[in-house]
């Protein structure tokens, strides 16, 4: 993942450049943003970015980081959509995904790491 590690870091740097842009405007010039509250539209970028990268892990063949980032996107949706119950839910798997992710990038790193000597 050479090549596409420059790419991952690409994509969530502009998602959160623009969650940063689409909380500023909201807080400084307009209250609304096409209608939708700034928050609600940032968390929907933040989503997408994580999709985004889910389908960049896909297109390179690491299926287990497709799914820990895809879960973390699909929590994140669970916690826009839904009401009560839904949002634990989503905030169970917004945890768990991200836990999976940080254990599959340490023991990729440990693995490195032994190759190097």
């Amino acid at each position: 993942m050479d090549d596409s590690a420059d790419l991952q870091g690409t994509i969530i740097g502009l998602g959160t450049l623009l969650v940063v842009a689409i909380l500023a405007i909201g807080t400084f010039l307009t209250p609304t943003i096409a209608g939708f509250e700034p928050i609600t539209l940032a968390g929907w970028v933040f989503a997408a970015t994580l999709g985004a990268v889910a389908t960049l892990h896909a297109l390179v063949g690491q299926y287990d980081l497709t799914w820990g980032f895809g879960g973390v996107a699909v929590g994140w949706l669970f916690v826009l959509v839904g009401t009560g119950a839904q949002v634990l839910i989503g905030l169970f798997v917004l945890v768990v995904s991200g836990l999976y992710v940080v254990l599959v990038v340490r023991r990729r790193n440990r693995a490195l790491a032994e190759l190097a000597g």
